[in-house]
C-alpha cells in the first residue's frame, strides 16, 4: 500500500472512488447521488494541488485507488491553525490498516504547516468510524442534533477534535 498527494491525472479514479464509498450511507452524499464531472473534479484537484493550506492523501494498491483522506484548512486568520478532515476507504480494505495509515501521514502534513487542532463530524450510529476516530486520539467535542435527514428520518453527528502538539 502506498500513500500519497493526489494528482490532476487521478482525478476520474478519485471521483469513482468517492462514488464507491458514498454506498456506505456514512458519507454526506447519499448513494447514487453523486454525479461524476470529470472537468469539475479535474479543477478541484488542481486547486487543492495550488492551496498549500489544504491537501487530499490517497491510499493506493497494486496502482488502484483505496481511500482518501481530506484536509481543508481555515482560511482566515482565526482558523488558520485548524483543517477540517473526511475519510473515505473503500468497504474491502476497512480493517487492514488503510485508515491508520492515511491518518498518520495527514498529521505529519498538519505538524509540518503547524495546524494545531484538526477537526471532523462523523454520524452518531458509525461505531466502527467513531471508535477509529477515538484510537487515532480524536475527541467528542458535542452532538449535532438532526443535522442530516436520513432515509427520512434526522440523524444526529458528532463533531470531534485532535490538538496536534
Amino acid at each position: 500500500m502506498n500513500i500519497r498527494v493526489i494528482q490532476q491525472t487521478d482525478a476520474l479514479a478519485f471521483a469513482q472512488l468517492c462514488k464507491e464509498i458514498d454506498e456506505s450511507g456514512f458519507m454526506l452524499y447519499e448513494p447514487g447521488e453523486r454525479v461524476i464531472d470529470l472537468e469539475k473534479e479535474e479543477k478541484r484537484i488542481e486547486n487543492f494541488l495550488n492551496d498549500d493550506r489544504s491537501i487530499i492523501l490517497v491510499a493506493e494498491d497494486d496502482e488502484k485507488l483505496i481511500g482518501y483522506i481530506v484536509a481543508i484548512g481555515g482560511s482566515v486568520k482565526r482558523t488558520r491553525h485548524s483543517a477540517y478532515l473526511v475519510l473515505g476507504v473503500k468497504e474491502n480494505y476497512r480493517g487492514r490498516g488503510v485508515a491508520s495509515r492515511l491518518f498518520e501521514s495527514l498529521f505529519a502534513w498538519a505538524k509540518e504547516k503547524r495546524f494545531t487542532r484538526l477537526e471532523l463530524s462523523v454520524i452518531k450510529d458509525n461505531v466502527k468510524a467513531v471508535n477509529l476516530y477515538r484510537k487515532m486520539g480524536f475527541i467528542i467535542e458535542g452532538e449535532k442534533v438532526h443535522s442530516l435527514i436520513i432515509d427520512g428520518k434526522p440523524v444526529n453527528e458528532y463533531y470531534l477534535y485532535k490538538l496536534l502538539k
